[in-house]
């Protein structure tokens, strides 16, 4: 069998949690393949709403395993969190959660420097979730990261004491702030118990015997394809590489164990902390769009940044992704807006393209619009998508037109029966 992947191609925030929840039942196993608490998948169940950090978005299918790939990085103390609103919602999750011993652990002295060095860059933030995410992949690719696995060795308290003194050396070289790192590794050394009771598998092997046993396997992306570290608006982007390339590296598969990629967008567009946003609404409507569709971060809580659709930014993320299918959410923000624009094209440097420039951030960026009729009318009722309104359909028509992909499904609501095919 092969592996599919559910990715967001915004700037996160997409719905991909709900997504994977509703398709979850079709597949053996779910596995995160990059990302980290930075991450927030909202999953909406009989009335009852859950937001994953860490945790793979299929754990509520109780059929289905779930796996922490070795390209996540780990905090103890937010997964120690999830972990217990698991518990509360009565899911039995120890069995079916499995966490690669190659994956990185977030330590407290990440977050330490994660906070000290963006309170130092003032008014140059770029929107970090301070969860300590960049500090831990940092260590990573510089070779002296802790993995998951270290958890278990002899000589781990001499490993994570290194690990802190060069954090705290770096920490020196910044302004001095509120941080009680004595309180925080008490709790991290608490959590680290209650996470290894958990079971660590070497994930590459698991996965690649699963795909030869013939199990159906669904990959999950977190942010969105324009925070990639390659690809994304940088420098204002994630620390991970969270396009599809990611799910090889992610979780040790070949390229050609990909079958389909789908792709999550919203109807319109958001963004959360600072970057570029073309299409961004810094008006009355911008401000509706936030309301309408209660658009703060689910980690961070922060307001997000809201605009129009953005064709040229969607046709980019559809390419690096290869997307063979595209699904539409939050379609029914739209239903209270007379009018709705899509932005089709960008004029800067004197030309009209559909292509992003190399430095998006220093670019002046003019989008074209083309404007649509609103259908006006609420699409709560709706429970198939032939019962749609006619301009909701035509909207989604003319999406599907100037993106050349299968747009396969569309949602009007959290819910999980609020996601139909076309």
């Amino acid at each position: 069998m092969a592996v599919d992947v559910i990715l967001g191609l915004q700037w996160g925030d997409e719905g991909k949690g709900k997504i994977v929840d509703f398709l979850a039942d079709k597949y053996d196993l779910v596995c995160r393949f990059q990302g980290g608490p930075n991450a927030g998948h909202t999953i909406k169940i009989d009335g009852n709403k859950y937001v994953l950090h860490t945790i793979p978005s299929g754990i509520f299918r109780p059929e289905i395993t779930n796996v922490i790939g070795n390209g996540v990085v780990l905090d103890p103390i937010t997964m120690v969190k999830e972990m217990a609103v698991l518990e509360n919602a009565g899911v039995d999750f120890l069995s079916r959660l499995l966490v690669s011993r190659k994956a990185h652990i977030i330590v407290p002295t990440h977050r330490y420097l994660d906070a000290a060095s963006e309170a130092a860059k003032g008014l140059d933030k770029i929107g970090s979730t301070l969860k300590g995410i960049g500090p831990a992949y940092m260590d990573k690719t510089g070779r002296n990261g802790i993995r998951v696995g270290d958890l278990f060795a002899d000589d781990f308290k001499t490993k994570y004491n290194n690990i802190k003194e060069k954090h705290l050396g770096l920490i020196k070289l910044y302004p001095e702030i509120d941080f009680d790192l004595a309180a925080e590794e008490q709790r991290f050394f608490e959590c680290v118990e209650s996470v290894k009771k958990l079971r660590f598998v070497n994930s590459e092997y698991f996965v690649n015997n699963a795909l030869t046993e013939g199990k159906r396997i669904l990959a999950e992306g977190a942010q969105g394809s324009m925070l990639d570290i390659d690809f994304g608006t940088y420098p204002y982007v994630t620390s991970s590489n969270t396009i599809s390339a990611g799910v090889c590296s992610g979780l040790g598969i070949a390229p050609n164990k990909i079958r389909d990629v789908i792709g999550i967008a919203k109807a319109y567009c958001t963004r959360v902390g600072s970057g570029p946003f073309p299409t961004e609404l810094l008006d009355e409507t911008g401000e509706k769009l936030r309301k309408v569709g209660m658009e703060f971060g689910a980690t961070t809580g922060r307001p997000r940044r809201c605009g129009w659709i953005d064709i040229p930014q969607l046709l980019y993320t559809v390419m690096l992704n290869g997307v063979t299918q595209v699904i539409i959410t939050k379609l029914d923000v739209l239903d209270a807006f007379e009018k709705i624009n899509v932005a089709e094209s960008y004029q800067y440097d004197n030309m009209i393209t559909e292509e992003l420039p190399f430095d998006i951030v220093d670019k002046q960026i003019d989008p074209k619009y083309v404007t649509f009729d609103g259908w006006f009318e609420n699409l709560g009722h709706v429970n198939k998508y032939e019962d749609l309104p006619v301009k909701a359909n035509l909207y989604i028509q003319k999406l599907e037109l100037m993106l050349r992909t299968r747009i396969s499904m569309v949602s009007t609501g959290p819910e999980r029966e609020k996601l139909f095919a076309r």
